[in-house]
């Protein structure tokens, strides 16, 4: 991971690409003039009184099924911040990628929501810590660092049945060397249904090269009555059979215990800069309960040098008055793996279809 410390950054240039400076430009923000019957300035209607440089294209919009670029930015650099929001319900629907120096494959691919942790579409909370904010209501920042040598693409495609006709933006990055060592920023979108019969959720796999994992983003729709998270989380590195890591329970690993239960007997959520459950949700009127949950490798990175797979049990409690132990559960499980690595990268899995991400 590049990192230049603040006190060294003096003289660097940095640029913000916009709907109002699509292309980044020094001195190339707001210089549309107002006209609404123009499909490209579709919201300056409200700028007619005011015209050129006052907020005349600050949103654009992408029909159904099209995917347009955000960001289209020439190296070397880094991309340091994020900023996403839109109109559309469902931010599953929006499929978020982003490809490092003309790469075929996209190193990151996920649904726009889950990238954000925000994965539950029915559900929409606040998150806060220190690498993803989702705040009031339901705007998107991150702020991983992402190097590139030569080139960035980031796109972002509608694959619901309606327009967004809002979608705002924000990528503010800086121009400078990147070192011959650095890895560059990954994260993979996954979504299963554990059984009884195989009771585990794939986090991440396939992944060959040298690199370092930094984080993981899971959704939890949970099926059953009583308490979920006994399954630990499991990291094989370099070719193990058995994991080199484990934990205690899948609370343990997002840094609760004992079961989240808060003073009212149940999950309480919490946010802390590194991890966090930002959302507990009990009354839900889809049917389950839901539970979001984010862990931030920062301080605690996980190394590797050819491969890594990650993996989280579906395992319950059967009551204590029946018998006491380990329960194989259903469970709808999505989920973010993030992580650095050196290119090239294998293609990641299908992604699902839209019509099957945004129902949790």
């Amino acid at each position: 991971m590049y990192n230049i410390p603040l006190y060294m950054q003096t003289g660097i240039t940095t640029r913000q690409i916009s709907a109002e400076n699509p292309k980044g430009e020094k001195g190339g923000g707001c210089k549309w003039v107002p006209n609404p019957d123009d499909p490209n300035l579709k919201h300056s209607g409200a700028a007619k009184r005011l015209g050129k440089g006052w907020k005349v294209r600050p949103f654009i919009n992408i029909p159904r099924g099209e995917t347009v670029a955000l960001a289209d930015i020439e190296g070397p650099g880094c991309i340091n911040q994020i900023f996403l929001t839109s109109d559309i319900p469902c931010y599953s629907a929006l499929l978020l990628r982003i490809y490092w120096d003309g790469e075929e494959y996209p190193s990151v691919e996920c649904p726009m929501g889950a990238f954000f942790t925000m994965g539950l579409d029915n559900a929409p909370h606040n998150v806060s810590s220190a690498l993803v904010t989702v705040a009031p209501a339901r705007g998107l920042n991150a702020y991983w660092q992402m190097p590139f040598r030569k080139h960035a693409l980031i796109t972002l495609t509608n694959e619901s049945n309606i327009d967004a006709n809002v979608v705002a933006y924000r990528v503010l990055y800086k121009l400078h060397v990147i070192s011959d060592d650095a890895a560059y920023f990954h994260a993979q979108y996954r979504r299963s249904m554990a059984t009884e019969e195989y009771p585990e959720h794939v986090i991440l796999d396939g992944v060959k090269g040298k690199g370092l994992y930094v984080g993981t983003y899971l959704a939890y729709n949970v099926f059953i009555s009583g308490w979920w998270g006994e399954g630990e989380v499991k990291f094989y590195l370099d070719g193990d059979e058995y994991p080199s890591m484990a934990d205690n329970g899948t609370e343990d690993y997002f840094g609760g215990a004992w079961c989240f239960y808060g003073d009212a007997g149940k999950e309480q959520a919490f946010s802390s800069p590194y991890l966090g459950m930002p959302l507990a949700k009990w009354d839900n009127s889809h049917g389950s309960r839901k539970f979001s949950m984010y862990r931030w490798h920062i301080m605690d990175s996980i190394g590797f040098l050819e491969d890594i797979k990650a993996t989280v049990q579906s395992l319950a409690w059967y009551p204590t008055s029946i018998a006491p132990g380990y329960r194989p559960a259903p469970m709808d499980i999505a989920s973010v793996a993030y992580w650095y690595q050196t290119e090239p990268h294998a293609a990641f899995p299908d992604i699902l279809p839209a019509v099957k991400r945004c129902d949790m």
